[in-house]
């Protein structure tokens, strides 16, 4: 775990030098300079600018603009896709997805970072996004909204506890699919701190023939369920699921499942 965690890193800090234009501004942002927030990166291949609040926003857009993580995965977006964005934090995969996509809806409920989402959809002058300031949930109504640690790992949850907390709004994936009244979601995309297993175990039978395929980041240690849970979950009714566990985080990985039933 060790090399491939060295060699991991080793291998990012190339591609933030090469595939970012103003590669200095993320040398400051990550050896901890005075720096006005949010700041702006530029990617040097598609031009696309972000506004960003530090290096864990960095390291995000790294991984889903220039490694291009989900995509490996679930293959480019194509053209006429619809795309549901569940977690969509400051935009990262929600404008990757709409240069190609017909339409994104973009989930993101934490304000902070909705307020980001909109400065970099107007930044990168995209119009066939709608951005929603809600969570997504195994129930409508309202959840809290943990506030500890960096912005992009707030999760949710049904009780107040000790740690802060604000209420957000939350709606079912069978709510988020009839968004897109009657087109099918070619993809869901998630990355939702821990919500992934209410949200997708909790989901109306209906909601698999509504999908193409999901891409998730897991996250383990968060509820009672694990990644290998969603694993069972889906394939016992007869989907595909792939996992590609993280390089560097034993609690992370990615999951794709594609939604075509391999039994009867």
């Amino acid at each position: 775990m060790f090399l491939r965690r060295l060699a991991y890193y080793a291998h990012s800090i190339v591609t933030l030098l090469t595939g970012i234009t103003n590669w200095p501004t993320v040398v400051a942002a990550f050896v901890g300079l005075p720096m006005n927030k949010p700041f702006v990166i530029q990617l040097r291949s598609s031009g696309l600018r972000f506004n960003v609040r530090g290096p864990m926003d960095i390291w995000i857009v790294k991984e889903t603009c220039l490694d291009r993580d989900y995509e490996r995965l679930s293959g480019p977006v194509q053209t006429g896709w619809h795309v549901i964005d569940i977690g969509a934090g400051l935009g990262d995969f929600t404008i990757e997805a709409a240069r190609c996509g017909d339409l994104v809806l973009a989930y993101e409920p934490f304000p902070e970072s909705f307020d980001l989402l909109k400065q970099n959809l107007s930044v990168n002058k995209i119009g066939n996004v709608l951005p929603m300031a809600e969570a997504i949930s195994g129930q409508a109504g309202t959840l809290q909204l943990e506030l500890s640690g960096a912005a992009v790992q707030h999760k949710t949850t049904s009780v107040r506890g000790e740690r802060k907390t604000i209420s957000v709004p939350a709606i079912t994936l069978g709510e988020a699919l009839s968004r897109l009244n009657g087109f099918r979601c070619d993809l869901l995309k998630m990355d939702c701190e821990g919500a992934e297993y209410d949200i997708l175990m909790m989901a109306d039978e209906s909601c698999w023939q509504r999908i193409g395929q999901i891409v998730l980041e897991y996250h383990d240690g968060v509820s009672e369920h694990s990644h290998q849970d969603l694993i069972d979950w889906f394939e016992k009714r007869g989907f595909k699921t792939h996992c590609f566990p993280s390089q560097v985080h034993r609690h992370l990985g990615l999951l794709h499942v594609i939604l075509e039933r391999t039994s009867s």
